[in-house]
């Protein structure tokens, strides 16, 4: 089998803290046409790799200093290392040390005294594996690229028949009958439905190709969730919902109550639409925003809980679990594109807070969001 994928060879780093092992693995694989990088130890092979990340790893478990199980270890906790990098470790040892291994992240392991074909036939296997994550890291790539690209270009026709469509309205170009008037204004609200998913979608591909920069500013949530409140009012008002804020618990004498360090933007953004799908979902009673403060003994710090209640339909025990998963829709005929809540679990996420959920079909839901103050 040849060891070109793509008329790229192969190239493997062994590390043993023997010469003579080192020299009869490069001697086999070399003789295979693999491109073989040495290391006598730990530290010396952490460096190779993240300065240039071999395609497979050969690695001796019982070395001094630092040992295979902690090698492996630390290049699966190396976030810097974008691609997966398979592990052979190579042991005299029992059953127990292969579990250890397995555990630590290794994908497989082989027995000294190996034998020559079972090495190569190892070796070949997780080259395959290497081959077919790399292929699909690749399609992923230029399947998010493609979709970034595509909803940022859709951006501007929809822009442009907005402005249009309001303009119509205003009869800027000429009287139009109100049956005509009713028809332009669902178009109007058709447009910004479709509007609103596609800035939705370019906003979850810009954070999942880490591609998004948050500007952190001092952020007032009391105040950003009245921002959000008036002007979703509307729509409470045209359900006959209520619609209120409680910060009653905001204690005035503590230090910035209610405020934190954040985006303001991306903030106002996973309120909104916390309560929009609120009032979706809700069709008698009301909504309650609640926001207070507490401090986690175990590390000193502050944090802010915003809580969004609802007196809706409930969501299904089932679909809690992936609920705020991409493009994970509810059993609801009112359920929108499954983009909104995954947006608001990123954007929570990327300001290293929480966001929860605990729904009873029938009696409502209750969204839960937790911000460090960091100020």
């Amino acid at each position: 089998m040849s060891v070109v994928e793509n008329s790229k060879i192969d190239r493997i780093l062994a590390v043993d803290d023997t010469r003579d092992n080192l020299i009869l693995v490069q001697t086999i694989l070399e003789s295979e046409g693999y491109e073989i990088d040495l290391a006598s130890d730990g530290i010396k092979a952490l460096q190779k790799i993240e300065q240039s990340p071999p395609d497979l790893i050969l690695l001796d478990v019982m070395m001094p200093g630092m040992d295979g199980y902690e090698v492996t270890r630390r290049i699966r906790n190396n976030r810097a290392i974008n691609s997966y990098i398979p592990i052979l470790l190579i042991t005299a040892f029992h059953e127990s040390s292969v579990v250890e291994g397995l555990d630590a992240g290794a994908d497989d392991f082989i027995r000294k005294p190996f034998d020559t074909d079972e090495l190569l036939a190892r070796v070949r296997s997780l080259l395959r594996l290497k081959h077919s994550l790399d292929e699909q890291q690749k399609m992923a790539r230029q399947r998010e690229d493609f979709v970034s690209r595509l909803t940022h270009d859709l951006r501007t026709p929809l822009v442009a028949a907005d402005r249009m469509l309001n303009l119509f309205e205003m009869e800027t170009f000429c009287k139009i009958s109100p049956e005509m008037k009713k028809a332009i204004a669902v178009m109007i609200r058709s447009n910004q439905n479709l509007m609103l998913m596609v800035n939705t979608l370019l906003e979850v591909y810009r954070f999942e190709a880490g591609k998004k920069t948050l500007n952190w500013e001092v952020c007032d949530l009391p105040e950003i969730a009245q921002e959000v409140v008036s002007e979703i009012t509307p729509l409470t008002n045209e359900k006959g919902l209520n619609l209120e804020i409680d910060a009653s618990q905001l204690d005035p004498q503590q230090k910035n109550p209610g405020i934190i360090m954040g985006d303001r933007l991306e903030l106002r953004r996973v309120l909104y639409n916390l309560i929009a799908n609120a009032i979706k979902f809700t069709d008698t009673g009301g909504i309650v925003i609640r926001i207070w403060e507490k401090s986690l003994n175990s590390q000193h710090q502050d944090w802010v809980t915003i809580e969004v209640e609802d007196t809706g339909y409930g969501i299904a025990p089932e679909d809690q679990t992936t609920i705020f998963e991409r493009f994970r829709q509810g059993r609801n005929k009112r359920s929108g594109s499954g983009l909104g809540l995954h947006l608001s679990h990123r954007i929570v996420e990327a300001h290293i807070g929480t966001i929860q959920v605990v729904s009873e079909v029938g009696k409502g839901s209750l969204f839960t969001v937790q911000l460090p103050k960091n100020i």
